[in-house]
C-alpha cells in the first residue's frame, strides 16, 4: 500500500515539473500579434485603399480590470439608405493573437451602423474600427486600453 502510495507522489512530482517546462516553452508573449501583424490583416481589408478618419466612433472603457469581458461599441455616421450605407465594420485589436476581431456585414434594411458586443483583448492594446462604405471608401476610428488582467491566454 506505502508502494502505491510514494508512486502517486511521485508521478504528481514529475507531472508538476512537466507542467513548469511545458510553460517555459510556451512563453505567452510571442503569441501575442504586434503592430505589423494587425497593419498586415488592415491592408488585407483595404487592398490599396486610402483609409480616412472619422464616420467612425469606437469606443472601449480606457481602463479594464479583466479583458475576458470588454465591452466595445462601434457606430458609423451613416444615413443607411440604399445609395449610401456601410457595408462592412471590421474591428481589429494589436495584441490580441488574431489581430481580425471580428467583421459585421451590414445592409440599407439594418437601419443604422450601431453595434454593441464584448470581447476578448489578450493586453492593453490599441483597436480599430474599419468601416467600408457603399461607395467604396474606408473610414477608420480607434482607442487605447489599459488592461490589468489579460485574457485570449490559457495559463498550462
Amino acid at each position: 500500500m506505502k508502494n502505491i502510495q510514494y508512486r502517486r507522489q511521485w508521478l504528481k512530482q514529475v507531472q508538476g515539473l512537466g507542467l513548469i517546462a511545458l510553460g517555459l516553452l510556451a512563453n505567452p508573449l510571442t503569441v501575442f500579434a504586434k503592430k505589423e501583424e494587425a497593419d498586415e490583416a488592415i491592408k488585407k481589408i483595404v487592398g490599396g485603399a486610402a483609409i480616412r478618419e472619422g464616420k467612425v466612433t469606437l469606443t472601449i472603457p480606457p481602463l479594464v480590470e479583466n479583458g475576458n469581458l470588454v465591452v466595445l461599441k462601434v457606430s458609423v455616421d451613416s444615413p443607411m439608405t440604399t445609395n449610401d450605407y456601410v457595408k462592412t465594420i471590421h474591428v481589429i485589436a494589436e495584441g490580441n493573437p488574431l489581430p481580425n476581431i471580428f467583421t459585421v456585414y451590414l445592409t440599407p434594411r439594418s437601419g443604422t451602423a450601431n453595434i454593441t458586443t464584448r470581447v476578448r483583448l489578450a493586453d492593453s492594446q490599441k483597436v480599430w474600427a474599419i468601416a467600408q462604405m457603399s461607395n467604396g471608401s474606408f473610414w477608420q476610428g480607434s482607442a487605447e486600453t489599459l488592461v490589468t488582467l489579460s485574457a485570449c491566454t490559457e495559463m498550462v
